[in-house]
């Protein structure tokens, strides 16, 4: 696997009470991320605390291989599904992408002790 250099970092704000639609939305990018090109870091739902926060991180070379991701994921019908489920179920209140640079050897370390 190519060490990772950017990250979308992306905040949502969703509607609490639809917490498993987001669950269904976000597992459907754990099949159409990398399909489309992205190395999918994860999907994270409010455990404790907030109850309306989530976030999304994905990571990519550099912004070409960004920008060819989103050429890729236009052509995606299951890409276009999810978004338009989204869309129509109205459980993400507010989106936000921030664009993060990697820190080099601070990426993918294993743990070096069993929890």
């Amino acid at each position: 696997m190519a060490a990772t250099s950017i990250t979308c970092f992306i905040r949502y704000q969703i509607d609490p009470f639809q917490r498993e639609a987001f669950r269904r939305y976000a597992e459907a990018w754990g099949r159409i991320i990398p399909r489309c090109g992205g190395e999918l870091l994860g999907y994270f739902l409010p455990h404790e605390g907030s109850n309306d926060i989530a976030w999304g991180l994905i990571g990519f070379d550099n912004l070409a291989a960004y920008e060819r991701y989103r050429a890729v994921l236009r052509s995606d019908a299951e890409g276009r599904a999810n978004f338009e489920m989204a869309q129509a179920q109205r459980f993400i209140l507010r989106e936000e992408r921030t664009w993060l640079e990697d820190v080099a050897g601070t990426v993918h370390q294993p743990r070096q002790v069993a929890p």
